[in-house]
C-alpha cells in the first residue's frame, strides 16, 4: 500500500466461530476494493426466484466509531451475474455507530419458473467496502448563489447521446 494511502482501523468482532475455519473476511487480491463475507448460516438456504429476500447472517459485527468512514455491503459481482443472486436493498449502507451483526439480505432476482440459488454455510455471497463519508452542513436558502447551464432541466434533460 502506497504510505501516502491512510488505513483506518476498523475494529471487527467474529460471532461465528466457524470463520476461524472458513477464513475471516479479507480481500481476495492485492487491489480488491472490498472484503467478502461468509453466509453463516447452520443449513443450506434454498430462495427461489421472486420470494421475499431473506436475512442471512454475516458472522461479524463491525465499530466503525468515525462519522466519516461507512461501509457499503453489495453482492459479488459473479453471483448477481451469474446465478441472479443480489442484495433485498440493492446496497447495504453500515452507520459508523451501527454494533450489531451485518445481516445481508439476500434475493433471487431472476423469473419465476428459473432455478432456486442454493446458499451454503461458509459460501462467499457478498462483500463489504467502507468508504468515506462527507457530512456537510445545509444552508436553507431562498435562491441558490449561483446558476448552471443545465439549471432545474431535471430528469433526462442532458439527453442521450443518440439525437439526431
Amino acid at each position: 500500500m502506497p504510505a501516502s494511502v491512510l488505513a483506518p482501523r476498523i475494529e471487527v468482532k467474529v460471532l461465528d466461530s466457524r470463520l476461524h475455519e472458513w477464513g475471516l473476511p479479507c480481500y481476495q487480491t492485492e487491489m480488491a476494493a472490498a472484503l467478502d463475507l461468509h453466509a453463516c448460516v447452520e443449513n443450506s438456504i434454498i430462495l427461489h426466484p421472486q420470494a421475499p429476500a431473506q436475512l442471512i447472517p454475516s458472522g461479524i459485527a463491525v465499530y466503525i466509531g468515525c462519522e466519516h468512514i461507512a461501509a457499503l455491503l453489495m453482492p459479488r459481482s459473479g453471483m448477481g451475474h451469474k446465478k441472479g443472486l443480489v442484495l433485498g436493498n440493492t446496497v447495504g449502507l453500515i452507520d459508523a455507530d451501527y454494533t450489531a451483526q451485518v445481516m445481508i439480505s439476500a434475493w433471487n432476482r431472476n423469473p419465476i419458473g428459473s432455478e432456486p440459488i442454493v446458499i451454503t454455510p461458509g459460501e462467499r455471497i457478498a462483500q463489504l467496502m467502507f468508504v468515506p463519508v462527507v457530512r456537510p452542513v445545509l444552508d436553507v436558502v431562498d435562491t441558490f448563489s449561483a446558476t448552471t447551464a443545465r439549471g432545474e432541466g431535471g430528469f433526462g434533460s442532458t439527453g442521450t447521446g443518440r439525437e439526431p
